[in-house]
């Protein structure tokens, strides 16, 4: 892992707690796709986020951050940024990464601003491989939360060899994807997992839950199940 002072070059409110970070490092740096960095608060406090550009960005790093009154954790991260217009971060951190050079179809599964995560990985896959067969399962509470969707869609109208599954479990009027969770919706589309590479962004206990259900309910190979919450269960 390395140290690296950025100089954060653009704050962007996305929605109403979620937030587009871009920042240049003041040395080269690298990690893989999928992977995450920890800013450092001091020198006891590291917090991490989920790299959302590409390592093929070599001058850059996005985070997508979701910071409210809710969530103290995170806004204290983006008071700092605000404030100091420097931060340091220390990166790579974590073994959900891509695997490269392999053929078989991805499913990628996130919620919320795990999307950062699912984003950084799908980009890397489709410049690898744009034939390669790609599933984006992405939930939010409610449509607002999807805050890249249009991009999303405009993407797979290029890349015929990927979907996007939105869900939303609060949908409004205007709502015309899928509705409920991702979990029931991956197995609903899918009789049997065995053949794909699954990455997973979620909560400890969402993953712990997929993990299980995937392998029982469809046949999925955990050693082709990737997320760094398993590390912690």
């Amino acid at each position: 892992m390395t140290i690296l002072s950025c100089n954060v070059i653009s704050v962007e409110a996305i929605t109403e707690t979620v937030y587009r970070v871009r920042m240049v490092p003041e040395t080269e740096f690298e990690f893989q796709a999928g992977q995450y960095l920890m800013v450092v608060m001091d020198e006891q406090d590291k917090r991490p986020f989920s790299v959302a550009s590409t390592p093929m960005e070599k001058d850059i790093i996005e985070l997508h951050i979701g910071a409210s009154d809710m969530n103290l954790y995170a806004m204290a991260v983006m008071d700092k940024i605000r404030q100091q217009k420097t931060i340091q971060v220390d990166m790579p951190h974590g073994h959900a990464w891509l695997r490269e050079g392999g053929e078989r179809p991805i499913i990628l599964i996130a919620g919320g601003t795990g999307f950062s995560y699912a984003r950084s990985i799908l980009l890397t896959a489709l410049a690898e491989n744009p034939q390669r067969d790609i599933e984006l399962y992405w939930g939010g509470r409610e449509p607002q939360h999807l805050y890249d969707l249009t991009e999303l869609q405009a993407l797979a109208v290029r890349h015929p060899s990927l979907k996007v599954i939105p869900v939303v479990e609060q949908p409004n009027a205007e709502w015309q994807g899928r509705t409920g969770t991702v979990l029931p919706a991956v197995l609903n589309d899918h009789v049997s997992l065995a053949e794909y590479d699954i990455y997973i962004a979620g909560r400890f206990e969402m993953a712990k839950i997929a993990r299980e259900r995937f392998c029982v309910e469809a046949g999925a190979q955990v050693e082709h199940i990737f997320g760094d919450a398993f590390a912690f269960l």
